[in-house]
């Protein structure tokens, strides 16, 4: 057996909440340069002409994040990670930490599980919860994953995580730290589904069938099974999402013109830009992400434990 033992006790919603914070930061930590090498894959293309003028060309993964590392720097494929892990922390607590208790309240009393109808819509109402509260972060991060900084510090746009939120609220108002919301709460809708309702039932099945015991192993492969019906069913999303929310006003009216524009210019392929970061990204931040969840619930738990006992 690897890992602490499962608790007698269930997690209480704020060892959920804060477990999934923490783990989903830890997960960025590790993939955050997949991450931004998905950004820039994705909106590689836009602009075509202006581009080739300014940006290098990105090939593949490993290609994207070595051309980064060459022209920007060692750092540069972890712009963003102030935002991002802010985002975790408000974001991932909301929609991995309370979709146990969402689905408990959409599971009609006196049943002994929650149909897929019930995990779809609980993974479907925190996904949209926590984009709502999360979005003005998103932006932010994409917008330091997609801009290559000029050599000159006084050049930059942005001097840091605060003043980006600061100078995107002047500029474009305070709508523009909520710009892409609608494609944001389309893409974690399906995401969330995707990802809790996959790793839900592949866990359930997997314990039910005693195939495996509720450990690493386990989590390992539900949180692998996740991350990839996750990527296929999201990636169109998350390529509008990320060219809309990084476009500079008026280069695209709504999120729709962005979807139409693209296939457009770029054919339905330019939807599955950057699939196998977002794979390699997605597996990966899933697999770190739901085995630390699942130890931190237990940690978390056993240490709520003790501190009862002690003031017995």
């Amino acid at each position: 057996m690897v890992g602490l033992k499962p608790s007698e006790v269930p997690p209480t919603t704020a060892v959920k909440f804060l477990g999934a914070g923490t783990a989903a930061c830890f997960a960025d930590l590790l993939t955050f340069p997949l991450d931004t090498a998905k950004v820039r894959l994705q909106i590689q293309g836009e602009n075509q002409a202006t581009q080739a003028a300014q940006r290098p060309q990105y090939r593949g993964v490993l290609g994207t994040i070595l051309t980064m590392v060459r022209t920007e720097g060692p750092r540069s494929p972890y712009n963003g990670l102030v935002a991002g892990l802010q985002r975790q922390m408000s974001f991932a607590s909301i929609r991995i930490g309370l979709y146990d208790s969402v689905k408990q309240f959409y599971t009609p009393k006196g049943a002994d599980h929650s149909s897929i109808t019930t995990r779809i819509l609980a993974g479907c109402t925190t996904g949209a919860m926590a984009v709502s509260c999360a979005q003005p972060t998103d932006v932010v991060k994409v917008r330091f994953q997609a801009s290559i900084p000029p050599r000159a510090r006084s050049n930059r746009k942005y001097s840091g995580t605060m003043d980006a939120y600061r100078t995107i609220a002047r500029e474009e108002g305070v709508r523009g730290l909520w710009k892409g919301t609608l494609p944001n709460i389309t893409r974690n809708a399906i995401v969330n589904c995707a990802e809790m309702v996959t790793y839900d039932i592949i866990k359930e099945k997997l314990l039910d069938y005693h195939l495996l015991t509720d450990n690493f192993p386990c989590h390992f492969i539900s949180a692998f099974g996740a991350g990839f019906c996750a990527t296929v069913v999201a990636s169109p999303v998350d390529v509008v999402k990320t060219r809309y929310m990084n476009s500079p006003p008026g280069q695209y009216r709504s999120p729709l013109d962005c979807m139409l524009k693209t296939v457009a210019h770029e054919g339905p392929t330019a939807f599955y830009k950057g699939f196998t970061p977002s794979f390699l990204r997605l597996g990966t931040w899933n697999v770190v992400m739901f085995v630390t969840y699942e130890q931190l619930k237990r940690a978390f738990m056993k240490v709520q434990m003790l501190r009862n006992l002690h003031s017995e």
